[in-house]
């Protein structure tokens, strides 16, 4: 489907009308939110911690190379810059529209099913022993070999929070999203074979990547956690655009199908009122004839009337 109608539906003439049709989309997202904020503030399962199991869960507490205040920029608010930079070019609402909701609910689902999960199974981080033996002194119940923290609770709480990482899911989340937009709107699968194209696509990967790796180094996660946070966060997202968008190999793979049902719903209007303006001409035209062919009709019994006294008398 050819690109048409550029700049004709921009958010001051149809932002309202979009945000309206999709309002439900909107309470799901704030509910979403509600989750996410309830899933940090409960307790995870404390997991049973022997003093053998040290060994693994010993390593340095370090500071954040991306610290959490990093990661929505990294995941959200970098894919939502690049989005308006292309509404801009494009002033088309429905692309910038659904481009958010996709990024939001990528980011979102994300979020909450890796808190979930987290709380769940109550996984210790890499440096679980530092948080719960603040001054290097381990104390274990003498009966079940457990952990006996001596740490502060939030500290403690955050080291049972390792599986999977929230870091890499968030990141690859939004940055999964992206390359799939990015990888739309360059059409990157268009068979010319461009390889600087799929360059731009797999730098979003790229950076989710290097925040992933950065979790391992910084020995807040085990590479498993890393694993699972970056497969999490690549599926969610891929699932999400391809609900807004059709895949980017597409021939229509540049828009959203909100856009095209817009313009094939314009158009099959335009046609129905066609038509029913071509029946009308129709039965117009049919109407006149028939009138003409009455008006014939009388003329000619006028004209009999009138003929046949002559032929009487003529007769006698």
């Amino acid at each position: 489907m050819p690109e048409i109608q550029l700049g004709r539906h921009t958010v001051r003439s149809h932002g309202v009308k979009v945000a309206r049709a999709h309002m439900h989309d909107w309470l799901i997202l704030l509910l979403l939110v509600v989750i996410e904020v309830v899933l940090n503030i409960i307790e995870p399962f404390h997991r049973f911690v022997g003093k053998d199991m040290m060994t693994d869960l010993s390593y340095p507490l370090k500071d954040n190379t991306v610290p959490f205040w990093a990661v929505p920029i990294v995941a959200i608010l970098l894919p939502f810059v690049i989005i308006l930079v292309y509404y801009f070019v494009r002033r088309d609402v429905y692309d910038l529209h659904h481009a958010i909701l996709g990024l939001l609910f990528s980011v979102l689902i994300t979020g909450v099913i890796t808190d979930a999960i987290k709380d769940a199974v109550g996984r210790p981080r890499p440096d679980f022993f530092w948080r719960c033996f603040p001054d290097g002194k381990g104390v274990f119940d003498p009966v079940t070999s457990n952990v006996m923290c001596t740490g502060l609770k939030s500290v403690i709480k955050e080291g049972h929070k390792s599986f999977p990482s929230g870091h890499t899911s968030w990141s690859f989340a939004g940055l999964t999203f992206l390359s799939w937009y990015m990888s739309g709107k360059i059409r990157a699968f268009d068979r010319r074979g461009h390889v600087a194209k799929l360059c731009l696509v797999f730098l979003p990967l790229l950076v989710a990547a290097l925040v992933g790796i950065s979790r391992v180094d910084d020995y807040w996660h085990h590479w498993q956690d890393v694993f699972a946070g970056g497969l999490l966060g690549l599926t969610v997202a891929s699932f999400c655009y391809l609900q807004f968008f059709p895949p980017p190999y597409d021939i229509d793979g540049w828009g959203p199908h909100a856009y095209f049902q817009m313009l094939a719903e314009s158009q099959s209007g335009v046609q129905s009122s066609n038509n029913i303006n071509h029946l009308a001409v129709q039965q117009a035209e049919l109407q006149s004839v028939y009138i003409d062919a009455q008006r014939g009709m009388e003329i000619a019994r006028f004209n009999n009337r009138d003929t046949r006294p002559m032929l009487e008398g003529s007769g006698n």
